[in-house]
């Protein structure tokens, strides 16, 4: 199944030799930004390590639906991995029994695990019950805690090349326009390059994204307003559409030319977004910061 993940050919070649060979550590660390694919990886690498031989079972394993792939995300708006979860696996590895072919466990972003939850799963994996393979992603080693990431072999991901990407679209997102643009924007991200092509909230930010980028070229700052009005109230809405509007921003400094943003006006662009989400992630007033990064970029 790691066959299907695109690019990071080393990475690959890494794992299933590990595999075949038998020596793939206990405690996998998938790093990888948002996009890169890493959550894909990894259900790639319990399937192939439940199921070597591949079939419906492995297939079951990639799409979420295998009860031998115990999978824990975050929860709430934080995506915060709470200890309740952590106790939840570890009654499931030592009081249940095994399948025939073990078990595999995924903690996606484990860079969310707070002190209290670190230390429940530091206990299974300093003596881990064999036959379980445990596979955590993280946007980077350096935000895992180290106690965790010190338990850990780490294989890093990353981004595929722009053609890779377009590639990829033009095969499982036949209808979207414009490949070649999408992956500009995402620079080779396929996980966020997806979500805009087929979830109509990402579809909506990508091209709310690309009209901001489009008035601010033409300086309309009235434009900006009335475009950012309708993010006020929503702030994971509005943390996804910043961050679409820096991407855009980005593509066009690199060169892509797609909405007449001079170099100037895609760096300060950039950087504003930037400002804003950290400034978000303060629980500052939103309206206002939105109303201030409108008169920023427009300037």
């Amino acid at each position: 199944m790691l066959d299907a993940f695109r690019g990071n050919q080393a990475l690959k070649e890494s794992l299933q030799a590990a595999l075949r060979a038998g020596r793939l550590s206990h405690s996998v660390l998938l790093c990888g930004e948002a996009g890169c694919g890493s959550g894909f990886a990894a259900r790639c690498l319990a399937a192939d390590y439940l199921y070597p031989e591949g079939g419906p079972q492995a297939n079951a394993v990639l799409e979420g639906r295998a009860a031998e792939c115990i999978e824990v995300r975050g929860e709430g708006a934080s995506g915060e991995i709470r200890i309740d979860a952590v106790r939840q696996v570890r009654r499931k590895v030592f009081e249940t029994a095994l399948s025939a072919n073990g078990r595999a466990v995924i903690f996606y972003g484990a860079q969310k695990m707070n002190a209290s939850s670190a230390n429940a799963l530091l206990k299974v994996l300093e003596e881990p019950p064999e036959g379980v393979l445990f596979v955590l992603t993280a946007t980077s080693a350096a935000a895992v805690l180290p106690t965790i990431r010190s338990r850990c072999a780490i294989y890093p991901i990353a981004p595929v090349t722009r053609q890779e990407c377009v590639a990829w679209l033009r095969e499982n997102c036949p209808n979207r326009k414009d490949p070649e643009l999408l992956a500009a924007v995402y620079d080779g991200h396929i996980g966020r390059a997806a979500a805009a092509a087929r979830e109509p909230q990402a579809a909506q930010s990508f091209e709310t994204a690309c009209q901001l980028a489009q008035a601010v070229a033409k300086g309309d700052r009235y434009r900006l307003m009335q475009l950012l009005a309708g993010y006020e109230k929503d702030k994971p809405a509005a943390a996804r559409l910043l961050a679409d509007l820096a991407s855009v921003a980005a593509a066009e400094l690199a060169g892509a030319g797609r909405f007449g943003m001079s170099a100037h006006q895609a760096a300060r662009t950039a950087s504003q977004c930037g400002e804003a989400l950290q400034n978000m992630n303060r629980n500052l007033n939103q309206k206002l910061l939105l109303t201030l990064l409108a008169a920023r970029i427009a300037r």
